[in-house]
């Protein structure tokens, strides 16, 4: 910085000093002053003293005033103008027995100390302040720097505050390979080529291909989209720089551009390199079209777009990240030359969840024999996260009961405690209740035998859970289905209704213990309705749209009031047809939901294998069972 610019500082530090010192003296001081003490003329004084009621007096003979308390209240200051010099006002103070002190001012230093004390030292301070800040804004901006500069990257340097703070870990500490990662087959064979970039860019430049700027991986929460970006640094074996979109967020105007900068300044220093942001949608959401530019997030965003555009991708960086709603992002950021591949990372199916058990498996002991397969049947709709915890549950429950390797029944357990909570001791049911749940489960499980292509009941349990469940019934699929009929939607309806169909049957009475069911199928027949055109009614018309896919926001209906109305109207038909599908089946095997309800009453929990048995056997009185459309 030169000598200009230095003189310049100092004086726009002086400046600010001396106004923020006026504006104290002159507004903030007067008005505090103002509230304390009282001015009243030296003839109200006067009156006062002769009245008896003043109490004591101080004489200031430098500025010529008169400060007195009140007899009456001692807690207001008064003060006068000035007052004569001459002895009358101390023989009336005398005569009245007021008691007063004087002040004599020393007219050689009073005043210089007094200017000193209140304007020259807050003005060295303020200047002092002001070099230790700049300094500290030519350090976080490594060299010399502007010295003020209240826009986007300058000022708020300051101590760092335009960092990005991004983690970056070299590429062989990451600790991930594409062996480590599993059940995203088509997710890995779409980052090879980013990887093979990467490690030889010579091979793509000599047929002219470049690689992809940047590639957004999609999907739900926890399937593992981080741990792929970092398999992808691990593998090519370059620095990968994290950062959370939420961080590239600031109060100020300027600041996340300022971090986005400098995140970019990092990368290319350290090209060949991965930039990974996850959960862009927190600075990446679309812009809302006002004139208004000045919102904090766009110019984050407006700083990012032009960051991506503008860097050489022939020096091998690429820009990972991770969302869960990219219907959120803004198009500019979505277009070829920035993002350039969208990776869907979705849920795993069959295959992917044994691999995924498999992995984590590898990390805690397991007795010889373990069946990972049927635990990978028990949890259709899991990500990768919940197998992961499902195995470390089981590794915890082995330790609970004193043993030194998980079993099956671990695993088993550990399943149920992921889906629907830990037994919750703490609830004790009445015989009457337990016998309630009882005939409410053994409901659904006799209407899901009884439905042609329904998977098989594996277990039924009437202990309740910590997740607010008093029983539940567990139906495990044979085989991996991706399509569901009409028929196979309304049979699921039936299902969810046995429930209280067969409380209804029994006990000629409605718990709440079915609300959750009620819930279920009424989102199965909305969506018959709305999104798979599986209503005589209304055909296949959309009248609905899906709201955040990965996150679960359900459907927003696209239609008219009244088409609105119909659609409740065709709703409740295809609930209360269920229904009543649920109550015929009941109503013809009301000796079996008996039998096998007294018996999982006693017991809490019977397996699956137990409930076909008594189901199926055929005791001579019990009606055969015959499966249903």
């Amino acid at each position: 910085m030169d000598n200009k610019k230095k003189r310049q500082s100092m004086i726009l530090y002086a400046i600010i000093a001396i106004a923020a010192i006026v504006a104290l003296n002159s507004v903030v001081y007067p008005s505090i002053e103002r509230a304390t003490v009282k001015d009243v003329s030296y003839s109200e004084f006067i009156d006062m003293v002769d009245d008896d009621k003043v109490g004591e007096v101080s004489l200031d003979t430098g500025s010529g005033k008169i400060t007195f308390t009140s007899k009456d209240d001692s807690s207001v200051t008064y003060r006068t103008n000035e007052w004569p010099s001459d002895d009358s006002l101390s023989e009336r103070l005398n005569k009245h027995g007021v008691t007063y002190s004087a002040q004599i001012a020393d007219q050689s230093s009073g005043l210089w100390t007094y200017m000193l004390l209140v304007y020259g030292v807050p003005i060295l301070l303020a200047i002092a302040g002001g070099i230790w800040l700049n300094r500290r804004m030519k350090k976080a901006m490594g060299g010399d720097g502007p010295s003020m500069n209240f826009g986007g990257g300058g000022f708020g340097m300051g101590g760092g505050l335009g960092k990005s703070h991004a983690k970056e870990v070299k590429g062989e500490e990451t600790g991930v390979r594409f062996a480590d990662v599993a059940g995203q087959d088509e997710a890995k064979e779409s980052l090879q080529e980013i990887v093979g970039f990467l490690k030889n860019p010579e091979k793509y430049n000599e047929i002219g291909a470049r690689c992809p700027r940047g590639a957004l991986l999609v999907g739900p929460p926890g399937t593992g989209k981080t741990l792929l970006a970092k398999a992808v640094a691990g593998e090519a074996g370059v620095p990968f720089f994290q950062i959370a979109g939420s961080e590239f967020v600031e109060m100020f105007v300027g600041r996340g551009a300022a971090k986005v900068r400098d995140l970019f300044k990092q990368a290319k220093e350290k090209a060949p390199c991965i930039i990974f942001i996850d959960e862009i949608d927190a600075v990446g959401k679309k812009r809302d079209g006002s004139l208004n530019s000045n919102d904090e997030r766009e110019q984050t965003l407006n700083q990012l777009l032009s960051e991506m555009d503008g860097f050489d991708n022939q020096k091998g960086i690429v820009v990972l990240a991770a969302t869960n709603r990219p219907e959120s992002l803004d198009q500019a950021l979505l277009r070829p030359g920035r993002f350039d591949r969208r990776i869907l990372v979705e849920l795993p199916d069959l295959a992917g969840r044994e691999a995924i058990l498999k992995i984590h498996a590898n990390d805690v002991k397991m007795e010889p024999g373990n069946d990972l397969g049927v635990i990978a049947r028990s949890t259709p709709g899991a990500s990768g996260a919940d197998l992961a915890n499902i195995i470390n549950e089981s590794a915890l429950r082995a330790v609970r009961f004193g043993r030194k390797r998980v079993s099956q029944e671990d695993l088993v357990e550990s399943v149920d405690v992921v889906i629907a909570g830990e037994k919750k001791k703490s609830t004790v049911l009445s015989e009457h209740e337990k016998e309630v749940v009882s005939y409410h489960e053994t409901g659904h499980a006799i209407v899901a035998a009884a439905q042609k292509g329904s998977a098989p009941v594996s277990k039924i349990t009437i202990v309740p859970r910590t997740s607010g469940a008093l029983g539940f019934t567990m139906q495990v699929e044979e085989d991996e289905h991706f399509l569901t009929t009409r028929q196979e939607a309304k049979n699921k309806i039936a299902v969810l209704c046995g429930g209280r169909a067969a409380e209804e049957l029994i006990f000629g009475e409605m718990t709440t213990g079915a609300s959750n069911d009620i819930e279920k199928a009424t989102s199965i027949a909305r969506a018959m309705v709305t999104q798979y055109g599986m209503s005589d009614k209304f055909g296949m018309v959309a009248l609905g749209q899906q709201r955040n896919r990965y996150l679960g926001g359900g459907a927003e209906l696209t239609c008219s009031e009244g088409t609105a109305q119909q659609i409740d109207a065709e709703v409740q038909r295809l609930v209360e047809e269920g229904h009543q599908q649920a109550v015929d089946t009941l109503k013809a095997h009301r000796f079996k939901l008996h039998e096998i309800a007294h018996y999982l009453q006693k017991k809490e929990t019977i397996t699956g294998d137990e409930f076909m048995n008594m189901l199926t056997r055929d005791d001579g009185f019990a009606p055969t069972l015959p499966k249903t459309q």
